[in-house]
Order: C-alpha cells, then structure tokens, then sequence
C-alpha cells in the first residue's frame, strides 16, 4: 500500500481547501447584506488590525477603538454597533463556506484507501492469509454509534441543508449553484428565536441517519459482506434525543412515542425509496409482482400507519429473500447484488433505525419511588427513611405494577407511563428499537437496582425485562468506585438472574466530559482507562461479558478527538468486544456529515478494534513501569487542576471573562445549560458542554491541558522526563493522549486575554492558566522532539489555523462586547446600548463554536 508523505497530504489540503476558499470568498462581496462590498473590505482590513494589535499586545477594546477612529471617526456608536453586527454575519457565513470546502475535499485530502479503511484492512488480511481470524472476530466485534442532540451545534437544520447542497455543488465545480447557494446563505438567519424542542433535535438527527448513516453504514457492510461470509452486524446505530431526561424537563413519554415513531417513518421510507429503485431493475417475471406488493406494504407504513398491518423486519426479509431467491434460479442472479444491499441494511437497521436510549439521573429515580411510596401500598410507606439493602430488599419485593394515574407528581406519573412505553416501542419497532435504560451519576448498586424496580412497578415482570440497565459513572470519584458497585450488583442474584437473561452481556457507561471538569484532563483519562481495566477483570471473575459505552463528546477535553487511536491502543486487558460510544452535536456535521466523512471515520472505528485484535493484539496496553509513571502523572496533573479548580475565583473568572453566562440564550438546544436551580453557580451543576464551550470561546482550552504541564515539571525534577519520552515514543495509549491535549491547546490564543494579566481581581488567576498552558507546550514538545504543535498531522494543523484567523475578528467582538457589558453593570451606565452588545457576545458564538468544530 502506498502511502502518501504527510506534506503531500497538505499541499492537497491548500489546494483543496485552501486556495478555493480564497477564490469563493471573493463571491461574498454579492451576497445580499446591506452595503456589502464595504463590508468585505472593511472586515480585511479590521482583521489585519486584529492580527498586528496582539502582536502589539493590545487588548481587544483598543484595537476595535483604533479602528473606528481611521475608518469610522463620526460614525455614532449605534453606527458601530451595526457594522460589528455586519462583520459577524459576514464571518459566520466564511466559516460556512470553509465547512463546505472541506467536507467536498474530504475524499480528496484524507487517504480513504489508507491506513484504518477497510480497503487497508481487506489487502492486509488477505496478504498474511488471515480472513478465518477476521470472519471469527466479526462474531464478536461491532461499533455503535449514538447519536445525542447536546447543544454543541449552532447552525439551525436550514443552514446545515444549504452546507449539504454547497457541498456538493463544491464537489462538482459548479460556481453557478456555488453562487447560488451563498445568496440563500445571506439571506437565511443563523440565530434562533426559540428553543428547539427535543423532539425538534430529534428530527434534526433522523436526517443525518436518512441523508448519510443509511448510505455510509449500508456501504461498509456490504463490503465486509462481499469480502468475508458473515451473517453478524458488524455496525449499530443508538439515539438519545426523545429519550434523554437527564436534567431536561421537557422530554415527556410522548415526546420519546414520537421520537420512536419518527425513526420507524423514516427507516420504512428509506426503504420504500430503494424497493421503488429496485423496480426499475428487477422487471422480470416472477419477481415483479412480489416487489410491487413489497412497495405497497411500505408506502401504507409509511403514509397511512393508523390504518394498516405493522410490517416487521421479517415480513420485509422475507419477500426480499423470496425475490432473491428467484433471481439466482431464474435470471442468472442478474441484479441480485442490488437485493443483497437492501437485505444488509434491512438486517442492520430494522425498523427501529437508531436504537432509543432511556436516561435519567439517578436521584430522580430516588425521588420518584418515596412519592409511589407515599401515594401507593407498592412500596413502604417509610421507603425514604430505609437503608439501602433495605430499600433493596423491598423493590425486588414488587408483585405487580400500579396505575400511573393514581400518581399525582408529574416526574413521578410520567417515569412509570415512559417504562409502559419501552414495551409499546419494542413491540412495534422490534425488541431492538429501545432495549437500554441509562443511569447517570449512578453511585451505588441501589442506583441501578432502582430501575429494575420501577420496571415492576411499570409492569413488567422479572422475566420479561427485555431492557439492559445501564450505570453511568463519569465523575472521579465515582470511577473510582466502580468495581465495588458492580461487584455489588453481580452479587445480587435477582439481578444476575436478569443478567442471565440479558445473555449475561452487562453494558457500563464511561462519561469522559464531567469527568475532565471534575478531575482534569489527565486524570480524567487515567481513570477511567483504570475503572475499564477493573470492570473488565470483574466481569470475568462473575462470568459476565462486559460492554463499554463511551459518553465521548467533540473536543479532547470532553473525550473527542482521535477516538479510534484509544481504542487500537488497548490491550487485551480491557474488553474489546464491541465500540460504543455518543457522537455529540456538533460532532455529527462535522466528522459525520457526509457520505464521504462517515464512511471514513465508521470505518476507522472498525478497524481500531478488528485490526488490532488480529494483526497486533498486545496482552497489556502498558509494559512493566510504565503504568506506574502514567499513575504519577495522572495524580501530580490532578493536584494542579484541583488546585485550579477549588480557586475561589474560579468559576467568577470563567463568568467574568467568557460568555457563559449567555450560554441559555442562544438557543441551541431544549436543555438547560445548569442542573440545579440556586442562584449561585456551583461547579457541580454547571454542565459539561456550556463549561467546556466557555473556556474554547475564550481561547484558554483549561480543561484540555491543564495540569499537564505541572505534572511533567514534577517529574523531570525527580529525574524521570527521559522515561516520559519513553513512554510517548512507545506507548500507543499516552501518544493519543498528548496527541488530543496538543489539540486543545493548538486552538488556543492567549494574546486575545493579555489585557486581563493585570486585572486586579483575576489577574493572578489568568496568570495561573497562561503560565501552565506555556509550561505544557514547552514539555510536550520536549518530549515529542517537534518545533510546534501538530506538526505531524499538518492538515489538521492548517486546518485549525485557517478556522482561527477567520473567526479573530469575532472572538476579538465578542470580548469587546463583554467589556462593554462589565462597564454597563459596574458602573450603572443607562442600558442604552447594553441588549446590542449582549446580543453581539452570542451572534459571536454561533461562529466561533462553528468555526472550531468539536469545540464544546
């Protein structure tokens, strides 16, 4: 296999990407914004001011102050105010054009027969003569990909289907629907009025499985199928929006009711589409009718469901079957390559298309059973006051269920009415179609054992809960405990008896975003590559097959990144058996919003854990020693971060100094930003994605590298930073690591907060972060032997570079905005202005998270 040199790779990506952006960006000058030509020219030259103003160590008010007085000096304030607004509306739409660019070139800039493809994957097994071993290995191997709706994503569904068709029209060189396209750009708002409502994110998921998934996923398995004999499935498809209720008050039964029905529409008229393309091929006798028939159970599915038979997957394989069958005794197989695809999608997404995932937080669960308790005989009327192995003791007690209507709280009524509603989904959308109840913050064996006894108090019993409990552990302390609360619920034989009947497959939720904000980046990882490696050796001890599911989101602090090198990097250690993990708002445009891209990034998820198991299986992700070093790493970084983190100005300083506290109002998605509801913000209840998201808008990254740094100064001090370039030359595991930290801090700019170094309240904080951000870069570049970060992946790297100088004029607007906000508060200046300069710090936001892909 030739491979091609990495600066190949970014000569094609500035031809690619590069140059064309500059040639189409010369078409903005006739979109349709007011006095457009001037703002083109006057965002160039406010730009050039941004870059030689750092340079300068100006800070932002300065430079915007500059350059009003040279190219506005009797415009009124109102005046300026609007051209700010212009150039934000005007750079948003640069960063729609890059997105396009590079979702066009992707085939082009990415090697899609290289490493990690499934073409790599096909010549390597056939040249060492290994196909038995990969036909077995797909017996026991598949990735699942879950789509969530967290608010990561500011482009509203019209803006990402004008993305989708300049895409194409990039693609095919076709300048006059380039052009086209851009003008419905301009005239298309990118801010939303209104929250989405998580039925709204629903919709907006199901088409990336309609427009992409189904095509993507459908390809790769006929390849494997084509390539090795297999009847596994070697690729799954998860859904949250509709059944997320953590902390989102608005997810009710019906909108889950909905959100299942919608997947079934939308998989059946995926369907319908290919039998009505199939007819157009398979015009032969004896085949012809049974098709038509075929079409007909499906359009009446589709568009009169009341009134029609539920069509199950098996009714559809077997006609399938059936007219296969025929084409291969009668008309020589012609065309029954075409049956044979749809027969592989059919088994891949049956008529559930994206398995529904249940969640709640585990206190709610608490919360619901003392009102059954109080409300019902079901329970102890003293369930509240009990001890744990006594509240146990009485839930697997349950004989049957109760009337939900009899409840009178609403969390309460709608939790039994949902558990109701996993049995009408499954018997119409298949057993497949919701079969997963997560649990987060889930700390102890009750936690887990609580669902088990609200489903008999749904009414299911015991031996009929077709449904996997699924604990979620993100925090580090509860990693840490991890291994005591399972042991505690294979211990309980009610609940090994479930599992038994489970085919004793045990599903465990890892959460890396709470995680890096509760213990830092490199604790976070640490942790729960340890709590992996203990439910792995636990599970066998009890017999079980352990599952991982990776709560993953887009940026390295929240897990993302290079996903698929931390999976080829474990050892045989921790089970392998399957890859799951959410892909997180933004992260489904960004690394899945193609055709072209999903294929790709599918397929390097495959080959992470097929690859690895049959051409470099490693008994132990870590040799002797160096688990060790990683465990002092790990706790030296968390030390510095909890140092960080237990500042009393910390979170003051992330509300002073970012837009945080203007993440509710931008609309993106039907979640509060915060769980708890006292006016002081409390780390604890500041979510994930908002606090992540705060720190990439403000160009500081801290819960990306934060603590690195410190953690390798105390090493080198004790002599050991040679064993630390070791351990990144020869670890697979620790190279990701860096590799995502390098990532993080790549897309950070310090020059664009200087001015807060001498902030007499948070200057010292500011200093604190500068300083660890500069002693991390120093030491992994020590340790890597390279002269900057990311210069081994130097598409990547430009790729970053270019997003960043487009969105400097925003980022610099937007921290001028806030200024102006602080001095409206602080002083008691009348609010004149103050609602525009808020409302610039959010229109800000939409494209600096967009410009940053996988950002928050």
């Amino acid at each position: 296999m030739i491979q091609i040199p990495n600066n190949s790779r970014s000569q094609e990506f500035q031809d690619i990407v590069g140059i064309k952006f500059q040639l189409y960006n010369s078409l903005f000058f006739s979109l349709p914004f007011n006095r457009i030509e001037k703002t083109g020219i006057l965002l160039s030259l406010f730009l050039n001011d941004c870059e030689e103003g750092y340079q300068a160590r100006k800070s932002p008010v300065e430079i915007i102050e500059n350059f009003f007085r040279r190219q506005s000096a009797n415009a009124t304030e109102a005046e300026n105010i609007d051209l700010l607004f212009r150039f934000v509306q005007y750079a948003e739409r640069q960063v729609v054009l890059f997105d396009a660019l590079e979702d066009a070139g992707f085939a082009e800039v990415n090697d899609t027969q290289g490493a990690g493809t499934l073409k790599h994957l096909e010549s390597s097994v056939i040249q060492r003569g290994k196909i038995e071993e990969l036909t077995q290995k797909l017996k026991d191997f598949s990735v699942r990909l879950v789509l969530t709706a967290h608010p990561t994503q500011f482009y509203p569904g019209s803006v990402l289907g004008i993305i989708n068709d300049l895409t194409t029209a990039i693609a095919e060189n076709n300048v006059a629907d380039i052009n086209t396209f851009l003008q419905q750009l301009g005239r298309t708002p990118f801010f939303k009025k209104q929250k989405p409502t998580p039925f709204d994110e629903a919709v907006s998921l199901i088409w990336y499985l309609e427009n992409v998934f189904y095509t993507a996923a459908g390809n790769i398995v006929s390849e494997l199928k084509n390539f090795v004999q297999t009847d596994s499935v070697p690729i799954r498809m998860g859904f949250w929006s509709g059944g997320d209720r953590d902390g989102n008050p608005f997810v009710t039964v019906e909108t889950t009711l909905n959100t299942a029905e919608a997947l079934r529409s939308a998989i059946l008229r995926a369907y319908y589409r290919d039998v009505r393309a199939l007819k157009r091929r398979l015009t032969f006798a004896g085949v012809e009718t049974e098709l038509a028939e075929l079409e007909q159970k499906l359009y009446a599915n589709v568009f009169t469901p009341q009134s029609s038979d539920i069509l199950t997957k098996n009714e559809i394989l077997a006609a399938l079957n059936e007219i296969k069958t025929t084409l291969l005794t009668r008309h020589a197989g012609l065309f029954v390559h075409l049956v044979n695809a749809l027969i592989d999608k059919i088994n891949l997404f049956g008529v559930f298309f994206a398995s529904l995932d249940i969640r709640q937080e585990s206190s709610a669960h608490g919360d619901v059973l003392a009102h059954i308790a109080q409300q019902t005989d079901a329970l102890p009327k003293n369930y509240a006051d009990l001890s744990d192995a006594e509240k146990i003791k009485a839930l697997i007690a349950v004989e049957k269920g109760i009337d939900p209507e009899v409840l009178t709280d609403d969390l309460a009524k709608d939790t039994l009415q949902t558990i109701a509603a996993v049995k009408i989904i499954q018997e119409k959308n298949g057993a497949e179609g919701c079969e997963r109840y997560i649990i987060s913050q889930c700390q102890t064996a009750l936690n887990a054992l609580e669902v088990y006894g609200l489903f008999l108090l749904g009414g299911w019993r015991a031996e009929e809960i077709s449904v996997d409990i699924v604990p979620l552990f993100e925090t580090i302390t509860d990693l840490q405990n991890a291994r005591k609360v399972m042991s505690e619920l294979y211990e309980t034989p009610v609940y090994r008896e479930h599992l038994s009947r489970r085919n004793d497959i045990q599903p465990i939720m890892l959460g890396f975003s709470d995680g890096t904000k509760d213990g830092g980046y490199l604790m976070a990882n640490w942790s729960i590559y340890k709590a992996k490696n203990e439910l792995t050796e636990l599970a066998r001890d009890f017999g079980v097959k352990v599952v991982f599911f990776d709560g993953r989101g887009g940026p390295p602090a929240r897990g993302g990144g290079k996903t698929h090198k931390f999976y080829s990097s474990m050892g045989a250690e921790i089970a392998n058996h399957e890859v799951q993990l959410t892909v997180q708002g933004q992260t489904v445009s960004s690394n899945f919003g193609t055709v072209d891209a999903a294929q790709y990034n599918i397929e390097q998820l495959l080959h992470s854990g097929l690859y690895t198991h049959i051409f470099a299986a490693k008994k132990h992700t870590f040799a002797p020693g160096e688990e060790k070093l990683l465990e002092e790493l790990a706790d030296e970084s968390y030390q510095a971060y909890d140092k960080l983190k237990n500042h009393p100005l910390f979170l003051d300083y992330l509300s002073h100094a970012s837009p945080l506290k203007f993440y509710a109002e931008t609309n993106i998605g039907s979640r509060p930003a915060r769980r708890g509801t006292t006016k002081k913000l409390e780390l604890k209840d500041l979510r994930a994605i908002p606090f992540v998201g705060a720190w990439s808008q403000l160009k500081q990254n801290v819960p990306g590298y934060y603590g690195v740094g410190a953690a390798f100064e105390k090493i080198d001090a004790e002599g050991k930073i040679e064993a630390v370039k070791h351990l990144y030359q020869q670890n697979a595991f620790f190279k990701a690591l860096m590799d995502n930290c390098e990532m993080a801090m790549q897309k950070c700019f310090f020059p664009l907060t200087f001015f807060q170094a001498e902030h007499p309240v948070y200057g010292e904080i500011w200093r604190e972060i500068y300083d660890e951000y500069e002693l991390t870069k120093k030491y992994l570049l020590e340790i890597s032997g390279k002269t900057e970060l990311m210069s081994d992946y130097p598409v990547e790297q430009q790729s970053i570079e270019m997003r960043e100088r487009i969105v400097l004029p925003l980022t610099t607007i937007q921290q001028y905005a806030l200024t102006r906000v602080r001095e409206s508060e602080e002083n008691n200046l009348p609010p004149e202005h103050k609602n525009a300069y808020e409302k610039l710090v959010m229109r800000c936001s939409f494209g600096i998270i967009n410009a940053g892909r996988n950002s928050a």
